[in-house]
């Protein structure tokens, strides 16, 4: 990970809104001129090529690593087999630089996080039990925390929170 990078983290509960947030904000950032890179952690099995595209034969014939490039997009897929899940780190540094990379998931990594809560899932709230929750979104106003909190819908105060939290440099697209 570059120096330039910052991480900020999405944590909450499956079902609470965490991508549903990230699609709202993500949008307020890049119209400040801020480059945002993302990193989603699943506990499921995903495929990102299809079975019979040549780049699943490839993985299915043994390649350990394949890149799929277009003239509009690439990706690498890099099959670990027996290897361990790399950690945050280790993604972190294959990313291209950016100005921010927001981290879905990984709710473990002791990052700063916003905690999306969703009182309609009956789970506890995160944050009194992490100390690197930095603030919440929620539906209903929560007790139990100190940390600042907004609405689930304030797409624009959270991206300012963000933005205020690393001291972020916003240009206007004009100037890029």
């Amino acid at each position: 990970m570059t120096q330039a990078q910052h991480v900020f983290g999405l944590a909450g509960w499956s079902g609470a809104g965490k991508t549903t947030l990230l699609e709202r904000v993500l949008p307020v950032l890049a119209a400040r001129g801020l480059r945002v890179a993302t990193v989603k952690h699943t506990h499921h099995d995903f495929e990102l090529d299809r079975p019979g595209k040549d780049s699943w034969r490839h993985r299915q014939a043994g390649a350990s690593e394949v890149m799929i490039a277009s003239s509009r997009r690439w990706a690498l897929i890099h099959e670990l087999k027996d290897e361990a899940e790399p950690s945050l780190d280790a993604l972190l540094a294959r990313l291209a630089a950016a100005d921010l990379v927001i981290v879905e998931g990984f709710r473990r990594e002791p990052i700063p996080k916003l905690e999306v809560y969703r009182s309609s899932l009956a789970k506890p709230l995160l944050a009194p039990d992490d100390p690197h929750i930095v603030a919440i979104a929620r539906d209903v106003p929560v007790t139990g925390t100190a940390v600042p909190q907004f609405d689930w819908n304030d797409a624009a105060g959270i991206a300012e929170f963000i933005v205020a939290r690393f001291q972020l440099s916003v240009v206007s697209k004009s100037s890029r």
